[in-house]
């Protein structure tokens, strides 16, 4: 399932990540996600879609990442992009308060729906730290060895690039992006746009604004916000 001469991965991403297919940690991964399925267990998001955010934004044109940590476990959400849903789907709390506060610095309107497939497009990495769940079991499948992976691809976003704007949320994306050089990098930090925190300084932290003005000062076209409907 996660095998790298399988896996539809993006050739950018593939050329920097393919020896870690072949790591102790990914081939028991990848037995893990068999065993599951066999199992009869419903896994999020479809197999097809777990290297989604990879797959929308090619290394070399990633120019913001946001991490979050692991897929929705609900019903038709996940797709592959941290944070955004399937057109049709109701948008989860945490990412209303994100167009809350993109409204708020923007102007921009509040869209109807979650799918940030407009932003991964033009160079938004939506990385999960977790790339998959079992239905209806939140962070089920933590600790089977995305985090690893994914601690590769921050390193080679970290090596191979210079100017690209991390967005980290939250205690659990700021460790995860302790390794990123902030004299290469722009590196900006609030809490977590969840319902439960995003009163402590998410709201009003001017991330959306910041990493445009960083982007444009670089000579970069910066991020349109707005959301299709």
């Amino acid at each position: 399932m996660v095998e790298s001469r399988t896996i539809d991965l993006e050739p950018s991403w593939l050329a920097h990540l393919q020896a870690e297919f072949e790591q102790p940690y990914m081939q028991q991964l990848s037995r893990f996600l068999r065993e599951e399925k066999r199992a009869g267990k419903r896994i999020f998001p479809a197999g097809d879609e777990m290297f989604n955010a990879f797959n929308h934004t090619p290394l070399e044109r990633a120019k913001v990442v946001i991490i979050g940590q692991d897929p929705y476990h609900g019903e038709g959400q996940a797709h592959g992009l941290c944070f955004s849903v399937r057109p049709g789907v109701a948008v989860p709390p945490s990412l209303q308060n994100i167009y809350k506060e993109i409204h708020a610095e923007l102007g921009h309107p509040i869209p109807a729906h979650g799918h940030l497939t407009h932003w991964a497009d033009q160079g938004v990495l939506l990385l999960n730290s977790v790339l998959s769940v079992e239905c209806a079991r939140a962070a089920s499948h933590q600790g089977k060895g995305w985090e690893q992976f994914t601690d590769r691809v921050v390193e080679v976003i970290n090596r191979e690039r210079s100017g690209v704007v991390f967005l980290l949320w939250g205690s659990y994306a700021q460790r995860k992006g302790a390794v990123i050089d902030t004299a290469r990098h722009c590196v900006l930090k609030a809490p977590h746009p969840s319902p439960l925190s995003a009163h402590r300084g998410f709201f009003g932290c001017g991330h959306f604004l910041q990493a445009n003005e960083y982007l444009s000062a670089r000579g970069e076209a910066p991020i349109d916000w707005r959301i299709p409907d």
